[in-house]
C-alpha cells in the first residue's frame, strides 16, 4: 500500500513524453524589447489591418527566423513609422534652411522635401520585407553547399543498417554541415518531443526547407519508405548523385574564376595602365590636347580613384563568389 507521501513523488512518463536532463532549458523564443516593443505598439493594427500574407510566413519558416508573420508585420510597420517621422524631421530642417539661407527656389525645395521624406520609408520597408526571403536564399546556399558530404554521413549510417531517425539524430549533433545540421533538429524534435512518426516529422521538413535539393531528398526517402522500397540503396544512390554534381559545380566556378582573373588583367591592370600613360604624356608635352591641369587633375582621379576602387569592386565580387564554396 503506498503512502500519500510516496505517492508524491512517483513519475509517470507517458510513451512521447521525454525528460530532458537536469539544468537543460528550453530554447523559447522570445523577441527583442525593440520587437516587444514593436508588437505592443502595432500588434493590433497589424492583427486587424495586415493581410493573410503565407508568403512571409513561408519565408520565416524556412529562415529560422522565430516570430509569426503578424509579430514581423508590426516590426517592419514600426520600423518603417520611425524612420518616417526621423525623414520628416530631418527634411523640415534641411528644407527651411535652403529657404532661409540659400535662396533656393520653393519648387526645388518641395521636391528635395517630399523625396527626402519618403524615399528612407520605403526603403526601410522594402528592405525589412526582404530580409526572411534572404536569409532563406542564404540557408539553401548552405545546404547545398554541404549536401554532397552529409549524404556521405547518411550513406555511412544506413550502410550500418541504422534506423532513420537515429540517422537524423545523429545528423543534428553535426556542426559541420551548418545549416542541414539545424534541419535535422527539427526533425529530431518533432518525432522525439512532439511524437509524431518519422515519415510525418521528414514530410514536414520537407515543406519547410529552403533547399529544392534537399526537399527533393527528404521527399525521396518519404516516397521510398510508403512504397516498400529499400532506403539503404536510395541514400547511397543520393550521395553518388550530389559527389557528381558538386564536381560540376567546382568546375564550373573554376571556369568562373578564370574568366575573371582575365578581365581583372584587362581592366584593372591594362587599361588604367594604358590611360595613365597617355595622359601623362599629354600633360608634359605642350600643346599636346585640352588643358595640362585638367588632364593632372584627371589623371589624379584615374590613379587616386578609378584604380583602387576597380580593384576592390573586383576583389569584393571574386571573394562574394567564392566564400559560398568554402567548406
Amino acid at each position: 500500500m503506498k503512502t500519500k507521501r510516496t505517492s508524491e513523488h512517483t513519475e509517470v512518463w507517458g510513451p512521447h513524453i521525454i525528460k530532458l536532463p537536469e539544468g537543460v532549458i528550453p530554447d523559447y523564443i522570445a523577441l527583442t524589447p525593440y520587437q516587444m516593443l514593436c508588437w505592443r505598439t502595432m500588434g493590433k493594427a497589424a492583427k486587424l489591418r495586415a493581410k493573410p500574407n503565407p508568403k512571409l510566413e513561408q519565408q520565416l519558416l524556412q529562415a529560422h527566423m522565430r516570430m509569426r508573420p503578424e509579430e514581423y508585420v508590426a516590426y517592419v510597420w514600426m520600423s518603417t513609422f520611425i524612420v518616417f517621422a526621423i525623414s520628416t524631421a530631418i527634411a523640415a530642417l534641411f528644407g527651411g534652411l535652403l529657404l532661409a539661407f540659400f535662396n533656393v527656389q520653393p519648387a526645388l525645395v518641395l521636391v528635395f522635401t517630399v523625396l527626402l521624406i519618403a524615399m528612407p520609408p520605403l526603403l526601410t520597408y522594402m528592405v525589412l520585407m526582404s530580409i526572411p526571403g534572404s536569409k532563406a536564399k542564404t540557408r539553401a546556399r548552405d545546404i547545398n553547399k554541404r549536401i554532397g558530404a552529409a549524404m556521405s554521413f547518411i550513406s555511412a549510417m544506413a550502410s550500418a543498417d541504422v534506423n532513420v531517425d537515429v540517422i537524423f539524430k545523429e545528423l543534428a549533433k553535426q556542426d559541420i554541415y551548418g545549416e542541414i545540421k539545424h534541419e535535422a533538429e527539427w526533425i529530431t524534435r518533432d518525432t522525439e518531443l512532439l511524437g509524431i512518426d518519422i515519415l510525418t516529422a521528414i514530410n514536414r521538413a520537407a515543406q519547410r526547407t529552403p533547399s529544392v535539393k534537399f526537399q527533393e531528398f527528404l521527399q525521396g526517402v518519404v516516397t521510398s519508405s510508403t512504397s516498400g522500397g529499400q532506403l539503404k540503396p536510395y541514400f547511397l544512390q543520393k550521395a553518388e548523385q550530389y559527389e557528381k554534381e558538386g564536381k560540376l559545380e567546382m568546375k564550373s566556378q573554376l571556369e568562373s574564376l578564370g574568366l575573371m582573373a582575365e578581365s581583372f588583367v584587362t581592366v584593372v591592370v591594362a587599361f588604367p595602365l594604358f590611360l595613365v600613360v597617355i595622359m601623362a604624356i599629354m600633360a608634359i608635352v605642350p600643346g599636346g590636347g585640352g588643358d595640362s591641369s585638367m588632364t593632372i587633375l584627371l589623371l589624379q582621379l584615374v590613379i587616386g580613384l578609378m584604380i583602387p576602387m576597380s580593384q576592390f569592386g573586383f576583389i569584393f565580387f571574386i571573394w562574394n563568389m567564392t566564400k559560398e564554396s568554402t567548406m
